[in-house]
């Protein structure tokens, strides 16, 4: 966790208020680093249900097999989060960690071990003691309260400069349930069905099917449309739980995607995961910009993200963006690159309003100077309109800049 808070943090943190269903405790476990929170327990009450997606590497963590493997039962009773060691990599000595771990957390909630779910996020290839887990499990579930939102964004942080976090309130049937979220990433950061950490919980009465049903809807558009330096993590994860509280105080019970009393708390719930992700690439190692990548006019929708994706992953884009440099000819580049269907004499590039390129060439009219004085700004537009079609895809990168390679080049100090 480095000292220097992103200049792009949002200036407030959100009032987060408690989750029925839910409490959380913080430890401070010292599994990589003296003095600091790094342990982080969410308990939720009996019957909560839960969805996921994870990471798609190859080489994934102990602790995402072991989401994968509790998944299909629907049902969480706690989580469990350590920074510092991603137990990747760590072969049998990994696998038996994660099995001590739900062991002890299923005794110390009084639930089943498929009800368990962990997440563990730092440096690869380091074995983690499963000591750390046993001493504090008992009396973290013992002493968890409502109120500890602000402690749990924080004990997941690992080189993030800010706590993530995001709430909203909504009506489902006339009753107000709370969507509460949390998420941790700054670095390794091109989520592939996921993202880095990210945990959502609501009070709503929502079976396992709807929630995932509502991840899989909006993961694409939202955690999956975020770069940093195009890295995928092997212990990606998002988990959305749904304690039901809320049918105590009348919220009708959920059991269809499709049904619409559910539509409002769907907005909200994807408005929560882009929020999250979003701050995710506000918080990107070394950045000093956001930058938003809008493709139009692709022949499909996922042609327009793979365009976007090639512009948003490109070094030199972002290498351009954080000189302040409006070098246009690097997104044509970009836009060439990806692969897929395009026509340079069609093709449209803006820098914010700024119409930069068009058929061909550079727009007539175009300002260096009014260009360059836009490249100034902390949040940057780029659009690329390819005019072969209706696809459309927005996604979310941040500049690259020497910063990036101080604190990746002593990530293990």
């Amino acid at each position: 966790m480095t000292e220097a808070i992103s200049p792009l943090a949002p200036k407030t943190l959100p009032d987060m208020p408690p989750v029925p269903g839910v409490t959380l405790a913080t430890r401070k476990a010292g599994i990589k680093y003296a003095d600091r929170t790094d342990l982080l327990t969410m308990l939720f009450e009996p019957g909560t249900t839960v969805a996921g997606v994870f990471t798609r590497s190859r080489c994934p963590s102990a602790p995402v097999e072991t989401c994968r493997d509790h998944l299909p039962g629907g049902r969480a009773r706690m989580l469990v989060v350590n920074a510092g060691n991603a137990n990747a990599f760590t072969g049998k000595k990994g696998r038996a960690t994660t099995a001590v771990t739900v062991k002890a957390a299923a005794a110390a909630a009084g639930c089943g071990e498929s009800e368990i779910f962990l997440s563990s996020t730092g440096v690869i290839g380091e074995p983690l003691d499963p000591a750390h887990f046993e001493r504090h499990l008992l009396d973290m579930a013992a002493t968890a309260r409502p109120d500890g939102w602000v402690d749990a964004a924080r004990a997941i942080m690992t080189t993030d400069t800010f706590a993530k976090m995001v709430t909203r309130t909504v009506s489902i049937g006339g009753v107000d349930v709370v969507v509460n979220g949390i998420s941790k990433g700054a670095g390794m950061i091109a989520p592939d069905m996921a993202t880095m950490l990210a945990y959502v919980a609501t009070d709503a009465p929502l079976s396992a099917g709807v929630l995932q049903q509502l991840l899989d809807r909006y993961v694409g558009t939202t955690f999956n449309a975020i770069t940093v330096d195009s890295d995928t993590s092997t212990s990606d994860t998002l988990l959305a739980f749904a304690t039901g509280a809320a049918a105590g105080r009348g919220a009708p019970a959920i059991a269809d995607p499709e049904d619409p009393r559910l539509a409002a708390f769907a907005e909200a719930f994807a408005d929560c995961l882009r929020e999250l992700a979003v701050m995710v690439v506000r918080d990107g190692e070394g950045a000093r910009k956001l930058v938003r990548v809008t493709v139009t006019g692709a022949e499909s929708d996922a042609s327009a993200k793979r365009i976007a994706m090639s512009v948003a992953n490109s070094p030199l884009v972002k290498t351009a963006v954080a000189g302040e440099d409006a070098n246009w000819g690097r997104v044509v580049m970009a836009v060439g690159k990806a692969g897929e269907p395009a026509d340079r004499d069609r093709l449209a590039i803006w820098f914010g309003d700024i119409l930069v390129a068009s058929e061909g060439e550079r727009a007539e009219g175009y300002s260096e100077a009014q260009a360059s004085e836009y490249m100034k700004a902390d949040e940057i537009d780029i659009r690329a309109d390819i005019g072969l079609g209706d696809g459309c895809f927005t996604a979310w990168t941040c500049d690259l800049t020497k910063e990036y390679v101080a604190i990746n080049g002593d990530y293990r100090s």
